[in-house]
């Protein structure tokens, strides 16, 4: 859009222009500089103003900016900026679960995101957490959220106490105070779009644009592979075997897997990489369709991706509207049409039968052969 450049292009200016005033090299730019000039009062010349380099969206266009000079090379180094990396407790925090517990990389991601928005209403000092306090934070959390996302908070503040812990800043004890949110196992329905509605989601993109031919590549990874939104956007160029049709995955686990590469997800590969993916030094497949042209930054690019093409496609009666809508959708169809469990937690990467059980209660006709009769002897259905 011709709006968001001007305003790109008058922020870059702006900051540039201030660099100029306070003699800070290019080279010397960090988190610090860049906190600098959202806290200064402003007396640059041009018409700029202190509210609008105070706005949330000014900082994150600069702090784009400042990426982009450091893939170029004219900073010397990536920035920690705006909140894009975690601050230096996280990142040894983040470093702890790499090291000692072989926490996957998207799983991180998460737990990062989630403490940020709770740590805030803990405090700076974990030697004064306690029980209450720790209780009442997640009560204000799962208060504002989904049940899902309490359960998530609580995964990640567990394993942040675990750390902290292992490091003598607070009692080991602490992780016990971590209530458990409640969820029952195979207590909900996968949510789902029929196959039909699938199709017009895959033609809902517009292949006359690099973004068009992009977001198919990935809605056919997702409804047809039925990969997870951290499959997507882990994916390299070195991951497909283009000679045996072939695509290698690692999900969730370090356990890489080759499923077959069918003809429709090829092709649409082959596209998108050939005419529209930017030319640059990234061995990952999906890269930002704007510029900076850096790799996909996590799995809501894709929820974003498929939220967009379901709102396109004109079907609003879901409420999953990310990458898991589209994986439960290619598992319910393959049920339905006569495939067994086994083949189904095959395309899903299950380790056990157990894990794809949840999809059984979808097969409507095959629970109406196993159906009880009522009292009365009247049948259910």
């Amino acid at each position: 859009m011709p709006s968001t450049v001007a305003n790109y292009r008058r922020n870059g200016i702006h900051f540039i222009t201030w660099l100029r005033q306070q003699h800070i090299p290019l080279a010397s730019i960090d988190d610090g500089v860049v906190d600098r000039f959202a806290r200064h009062d402003c007396i640059c010349p041009g018409s700029f103003t202190i509210s609008g380099q105070r706005d949330g969206h000014c900082l994150k266009r600069v702090a784009r900016f400042v990426r982009y000079l450091a893939t170029t090379g004219v900073v010397a180094r990536p920035a920690v900026l705006a909140g894009s990396e975690p601050t230096l407790p996280l990142a040894e925090f983040q470093e702890w679960m790499r090291r000692h517990r072989g926490t996957g990389e998207q799983t991180m991601v998460k737990h990062l995101h989630l403490l940020r928005r709770v740590l805030p209403e803990l405090g700076p000092d974990p030697g004064r957490y306690d029980a209450s306090l720790v209780r009442s934070a997640i009560l204000q959390q799962a208060t504002a959220g989904s049940r899902l996302g309490a359960q998530a908070t609580t995964s990640a503040l567990r394993m942040y106490f675990r750390y902290l812990a292992s490091t003598g800043q607070c009692a080991p004890s602490l992780v016990d105070a971590i209530p458990t949110v409640p969820r029952w196992r195979l207590a909900t329905l996968p949510r789902y779009i029929v196959h039909d509605d699938v199709e017009r989601v895959l033609a809902s993109c517009d292949l006359t644009t690099g973004r068009g031919m992009r977001d198919h590549a990935i809605l056919l990874l997702l409804a047809r592979l039925a990969l997870r939104a951290g499959d997507v956007v882990g994916l390299r160029l070195s991951d497909i075997d283009w000679n045996n049709a072939l695509i290698r995955v690692a999900g969730k686990s370090t356990r890489e897997v080759g499923l077959p590469l069918p003809q429709d997800v090829g092709d649409a590969l082959a596209t998108y990489i050939e005419r529209a993916r930017p030319r640059i030094h990234a061995d990952h497949v999906f890269l930002r369709a704007i510029a900076p042209f850096e790799p996909l930054a996590h799995g809501s690019a894709i929820t974003g991706i498929v939220r967009d093409a379901l709102s396109r496609a004109g079907i609003r009666n879901v409420n999953l509207r990310g990458a898991y809508l589209l994986r439960h959708s290619a598992a319910t169809h393959l049920l339905r049409s006569g495939s067994t469990l086994e083949a189904v937690g095959a395309l899903l990467r299950h380790r056990t039968t157990e894990t794809t059980a949840i999809y059984a209660k979808v097969d409507t006709r095959m629970l109406a052969r196993v159906v009880q009769p009522w009292i009365g002897g009247v049948t259910c259905r």
